[in-house]
């Protein structure tokens, strides 16, 4: 893996957008959740733009789902 991609802790704020994470998820069923979730990561995916970095992310989230 390259140092394109931050592992480490680094959004200001984070309990705060954690929070702000579950409010938009409250009261959705699981599968609009689940769609709100695939949504906000291609909004994301979008603004990172490089895909490298997002090639790295997946590896290290499937990482992760093992």
């Amino acid at each position: 893996m390259s140092d394109n991609l931050i592992l480490t802790a680094n959004i200001d704020g984070a309990d705060d957008f954690y929070a702000d994470l579950l409010a938009a998820h409250e009261g959705l069923s699981p599968e609009a959740s689940a769609a709100l979730n695939a949504r906000l990561l291609l909004v994301l995916a979008n603004h990172i733009g490089d895909r490298t970095v997002l090639a790295e992310a997946i590896a290290a989230a499937a990482r992760k789902a093992k």
